[in-house]
């Protein structure tokens, strides 16, 4: 995987503080908890030693992935980016055609994507559609409840 991950400063914090509370706190407290089943006796039989190694299997997997996110990541600053077309870091006001509802994202990268609050990573089909057009332009997209057809209303930074 070398492909280039990109998101805001404040996306790469985000992962940066996880992965700080990951290698600082979760790994020490898992080494104890490992340590104080160990004492134990019998790891054959030892539920809170399975159960430790366990959670240290998921907490060492996640650390992996935050750390090849961090080596791949592209921070971007959409505060200078031009309003011409759609891009990454860009807020797009949408209307469906097929009910009239007006939508509103703003694009960003995979980590920072809450559909709920009104982001969507670049990755999307909605994003990966409307990357490039302008105002005035509409697309067809995919989605999982079928096809939608978005007309462009506004792109704007946020």
């Amino acid at each position: 995987m070398s492909d280039r991950l990109p998101m805001t400063q404040s996306g790469y914090e985000k992962i940066q503080a996880e992965l700080k509370h990951l290698k600082s706190v979760e790994r020490p407290s898992i080494v104890k908890e490992i340590e104080i089943a160990r004492a134990h006796g019998d790891l054959s039989e030892n539920a809170e030693y399975h159960a430790a190694k366990e959670k240290q299997g998921h907490v060492e997997g996640r650390i992996a992935i935050l750390d090849d996110k961090l080596a791949r990541a592209q921070v971007i600053d959409p505060s200078g980016q031009s309003s011409d077309a759609v891009r990454f870091g860009l807020t797009v006001d949408l209307e469906d055609a097929g009910t009239g509802e007006e939508l509103t994202y703003t694009i960003l990268g995979e980590e920072e994507a809450d559909a709920a609050n009104g982001t969507i990573s670049i990755s999307s089909p909605i994003a990966r559609a409307l990357l490039g057009k302008g105002v005035g332009d509409s697309v067809t997209v995919s989605v999982p409840k079928g096809t939608r057809e978005l007309e462009i209303l506004e792109i704007r930074n946020s």
